[in-house]
């Protein structure tokens, strides 16, 4: 959701906070703003609506420096995007706050602050955190106690940063429910809720763990727990470069991670296939103990991620595994029975996602024999918190709509399957040719990739449509779940999928000449069902866009389709969600939307 930056150092820390906000713009926004320690001792607010660019040039506009400062992007939650609204917030000239999250008792604090004199500027609820830490500071002046105490009174998530006028040397933070990091430098500190935001300056981190509250310095920091205790964290070293970051010769990050895909694929599987056989060992001692316990397997996601874990239902119940997948927002509110021998399994790309996070402790004290987390990012909250993480290795994610996360996590979920299979008495030739086909998906994705220019035409036809319909059958169901959520986030054009039999239960009433029908045709047990279901949109006027293997003969009339080549069954749930991808791509960029920042969204949901 929103980005938080914030420096202290012995320089003018204000293009090091827009440098910030900049490579924090994928995580979706609605307005900017900073708040810089001048060195007349006075903080200086500039807040704007609409992209950083817009802040740059204000800045620009109105020079300043300073060597303390605290930077936001903001996504509306409490008040329509405005300035007014716009973070950092301030309480006069005594405090400024910057903060993610929700606070759930806001409006019971504000009706306090406002019995006692204090104005309230803006409809959010962060305002709140500012006023009450003013007040605070009427008692207690230093910083770090005042803050202490304004966190005890605050219900909800919030991972939050704190500067004051009168203290020319310390920013405070504090983490509950949403990721802080804390960037070391020589002689100047950073903070973020992102690692990509500090890369131009620093490649050492200290991720603050669930209830720190730190005191950031030019010449160290100090990290208290919870309870008030003086704590130390692991500092750790990114192995992500700046660079990487960057968009280089595609017109837009989205296409830039399509076409990523056989190199992040191939990534996921290094060192842990060769030679026809599962490397199990590569997952840890610990993940072969929790699949030797494994009877079943429940699987926690949100959105494209829980699309991955519908995929590995029908890999997992092939092989005798139970499996159930649940949406993490439905999951953490009902009694879930958990029977003997259950493995928690959750799927986040960036592994901040608040829901799945939620799910995962709870299901700590539920019985599981275990938790293991498939996740994008080494550093996260949910592989932390996890007894067995697996990395997807997907490098940097910025664009909104997931692609490359999407198809390494369902590589990550194959390679379990198969971890899972052997203790079913899968046999070794069996194995190798599971294993074998596994190492041939990034170079059928490749394929795949040179039909590029072949959907850019086939989108054309989608371009003055409001509605178009997915279908499929098997795994190929989840598929359709995703490609129309694909096409939905970035082209706005409101896209359903069903399973194919379902038609004839209500969805072949949308069907006419100005719905587009998608379909997935694999050569698979399936393929005659399907077949038939697409009769049935033809004889309706649905006007049908097709992607099939070579081998596959369709006898409809009017219809456009593009063949792959032959696909291998196992993996072919993988290679199909590619040409889905484009095709949502080029849609949306006939159309002109934002196709990396869609309206409305945000990459990482760390609130509710």
């Amino acid at each position: 959701m929103c980005g938080i930056v914030g420096a202290v150092a012995r320089r003018n820390v204000i293009p090091i906070l827009l440098e910030g906000l900049q490579r924090l713009e994928y995580r979706g926004y609605d307005s900017a703003g900073l708040a810089v320690r001048l060195s007349d001792g006075r903080m200086d607010r500039i807040r704007s609506v609409g992209k950083v660019a817009m802040l740059r040039r204000m800045v620009e506009s109105s020079p300043m420096e300073g060597d303390l400062g605290i930077a936001h992007t903001r996504w509306a939650t409490h008040g329509i995007p405005a300035e007014r609204n716009a973070h950092p917030h301030m309480s006069g000239e005594k405090v400024a706050v910057v903060h993610n999250g929700i606070i759930e008792n806001h409006g019971e604090l504000r009706e306090e602050l406002k019995a006692k004199g204090y104005r309230f500027a803006s409809e959010t609820d962060t305002e709140v955190i500012a006023h009450l830490l003013a007040d605070l500071l009427e008692r207690e002046p230093d910083l770090l106690r005042a803050t202490q105490q304004a966190i005890a009174h605050l219900v909800g998530a919030y991972g939050l940063a704190v500067a004051t006028p009168g203290d020319p040397d310390r920013i405070i933070v504090a983490r509950a429910g949403s990721p802080l990091v804390i960037g070391l430098g020589e002689g100047e500190n950073f903070i973020a809720s992102d690692v990509f935001a500090l890369l131009p300056v620093t490649q050492r981190f200290v991720f603050l763990e669930e209830g720190d509250i730190a005191e950031i310095r030019r010449d160290g920091i100090r990290i208290f727990d919870g309870a008030g205790h003086p704590v130390q964290r692991q500092e750790r070293v990114s192995q992500i470069s700046a660079s990487t970051a960057d968009k280089g010769p595609y017109a837009h990050y989205m296409l830039k991670e399509i076409f990523e895909q056989p190199s992040v694929i191939a990534e996921t599987l290094e060192g842990r296939i060769h030679k026809g056989r599962l490397l199990e060992e590569s997952f840890g001692h610990e993940a072969r103990t929790l699949f030797d316990k494994t009877r079943g397997v429940h699987i926690i996601a949100c959105g494209t991620s829980y699309h991955a874990g519908l995929v590995a239902r029908y890999w997992l119940e092939e092989i005798g595994i139970p499996c159930s997948v649940e949406v993490a927002s439905e999951y953490r509110y009902r009694k879930v029975v958990v029977p003997e021998g259950t493995l928690f399994l959750s799927i986040s790309q960036s592994g901040e996602t608040a829901d799945t996070l939620a799910a995962l402790r709870y299901a700590k004290q539920a019985g599981y024999v275990g938790t293991l987390a498939i996740c994008n990012v080494p550093e996260s909250s949910l592989t932390r918190e996890s007894d067995v993480a697996l990395m997807t290795r997907a490098g940097p994610e910025i664009g909104v709509a997931s692609t490359k996360a999407f198809t390494t996590q369902l590589t990550a979920l194959r390679l379990i399957t198969l971890a899972l299979a052997r203790r079913r008495g899968m046999e070794a030739e069996t194995e190798r040719r599971l294993v074998e086909e596994l190492h041939a998906l990034p170079r059928q994705v490749e394929v795949v990739l040179k039909l590029s220019e072949a959907i850019q035409a086939m989108a054309g036809a989608f371009v003055d449509k409001v509605h178009a319909l997915y279908l499929g059958r098997g795994p190929f169901f989840p598929i359709a779940l995703e490609g129309a959520l694909k096409l939905k986030e970035i082209s706005y054009i409101h896209a359903e999928a069903y399973p194919a039999g379902e038609l004839k239960h209500g969805p072949l009433a949308l069907v006419d000449a100005s719905m587009p029908v998608v379909c997935a045709l694999p050569d698979d047990p399936l393929l005659d069902k399907v077949l038939s279901n697409l009769q049935e949109v033809r004889a309706r006027g649905g006007e049908l866009f097709l992607f099939s293997d070579q081998s596959v003969k369709i006898e409809l009339d009017r219809f456009q389709n593009l063949t792959l080549a032959d696909i291998f069954p196992s993996t072919a749930p993988i290679v199909y969600s590619v040409p889905l991808q484009l095709l949502a791509y080029h849609v949306a960029v006939l159309k002109g939307t934002d196709v990396d920042q869609p309206r409305n969204l945000a990459k990482s949901v760390t609130v509710e």
